[in-house]
């Protein structure tokens, strides 16, 4: 008898090593405790009375030249996004009469040709917005300390300002954020990318309102996952948002750091070969991972909200729509079935009501809940940070 629960406590020492190295290797330890906090919190979770309404927001790290991609097949790429996004959301509405928004987070070292010219005639036309999403690394070609981020910020802002983008009708100007290479606040420790640590204070005097580049399965990772929280950083250490951060709540007070809009990150169960293996859900879409119907679920059981407003429940997915080889899904039948099915599923004005929503409104309806306010999401759209002056294009 002894033999055999020593067998069984070699087996179970070995299986958690097993375990503890697949969370290891797929550089889960940095978001998965959170995580499964989350998920016991879940099940205590009280529903108020009255439908969940799914807030929706789609939004794009746009890099026309990813992958060394010269100027005709830039134009390409983005022609390809201008005539077919519109084709794709006509299609569909949500409960306000809204097309699928697509927010494109695009990069100043891209605003060459007409790309961004291209990009605000599609916003003219109610079907995007632009954010700022910026590369910069240690080494060349973008070294970086604070001065020069800062510099690199005021500039994309007053060169995209030209078209009207980040411009409000007050005459501010105010800006989303997606780090390339999700290494915010130099969280990449030991590589290339970022080397700013305070970045996030350098953002906010730069007038940003809030960060969108996460989730992530590696360092860069907020402990605090499937969350909408505030996040600061320090001059004195990287990834500053992991130590000062604290959740959003209704009635929230404490109001210092960025707002931090995540994705649902977490396991789940897909098909692959007639057979179900665990997966890292990141929201991301893409060719290799596509919007399936137990997917959007998935989204939905994350339920990321604020306490205190539980029937609001925030999703937000992010691509690179600018693959070729991504267009197929992203622009094609598996998105169509996406929105299909989240106004089918999600949309019946009893349990569900779906709002289609850019990164800007998002945030809005954020701060609308954090303020207390109830209802209908829809009236806060504009809630904060009304939609940028767009100017015409030719």
């Amino acid at each position: 008898m002894k033999s055999v629960w020593i067998a069984a406590a070699a087996g179970g020492m070995l299986g958690l090593a097993g375990i503890v190295s697949v969370v290891v290797q797929k550089q889960m330890q940095f978001w998965l405790p959170s995580d499964l906090l989350r998920g016991l919190q879940r099940i205590t979770r009280k529903r108020e009375e009255g439908p969940v309404h799914v807030i929706f927001a789609f939004v794009d790290h746009f890099e026309p030249g990813n992958g060394g991609a010269p100027p005709a097949q830039q134009r390409k790429r983005v022609n390809r996004w201008v005539k077919g996004y519109p084709l794709l959301a006509r299609k569909h509405l949500d409960a306000d009469g809204v097309h699928p928004q697509h927010t494109f987070f695009f990069p100043p070292h891209y605003d060459t040709d007409d790309h961004l010219e291209k990009l605000v005639r599609l916003c003219g036309e109610g079907f995007s917005e632009i954010e700022m999403h910026l590369h910069h690394d240690r080494q060349p070609p973008w070294p970086d300390d604070e001065n020069s981020l800062r510099q690199k910020i005021l500039d994309c802002i007053e060169s995209f300002s030209r078209f009207g983008v980040f411009c409000l009708p007050d005459g501010k100007r105010r800006f989303a954020f997606i780090h390339g290479d999700w290494a915010l606040a130099n969280s990449l420790g030991g590589s290339e990318h970022c080397g700013v640590n305070d970045e996030i204070t350098i953002l906010e005097q730069c007038g940003c309102f809030a960060d969108f580049t996460f989730p992530v399965s590696n360092e860069a990772q907020p402990r605090l996952c499937n969350r909408l929280f505030y996040g600061q950083s320090t001059p004195k250490f990287p990834k500053g948002y992991n130590r000062f951060c604290h959740e959003i709540s209704v009635g929230n007070t404490c109001r210092e750091g960025l707002i931090f809009v995540q994705g649902p990150i977490g396991v789940r169960w897909r098909s692959r070969t007639h057979c179900l293996k665990p997966s890292i859900e990141q929201s991301n879409l893409s060719e290799r991972d596509k919007p399936t119907p137990g997917r959007i679920d998935y989204w939905l059981r994350k339920a990321i909200h604020i306490p205190g407003r539980p029937n609001w429940i925030f999703i937000k997915i992010h691509t690179h729509g600018v693959y070729e080889f991504d267009w197929p899904t992203l622009l094609g039948k598996p998105c169509d079935d996406m929105f299909h099915y989240l106004g089918k599923k999600y949309n019946d004005g009893k349990e569900y009501v779906l709002h289609y929503v850019s990164a800007r409104e998002m945030y809005n309806i954020i701060r609308a809940a954090e303020d207390g306010k109830a209802g209908n999401p829809n009236s806060y759209r504009d809630y904060e940070i009304p939609r940028y002056v767009y100017l015409p294009t030719r």
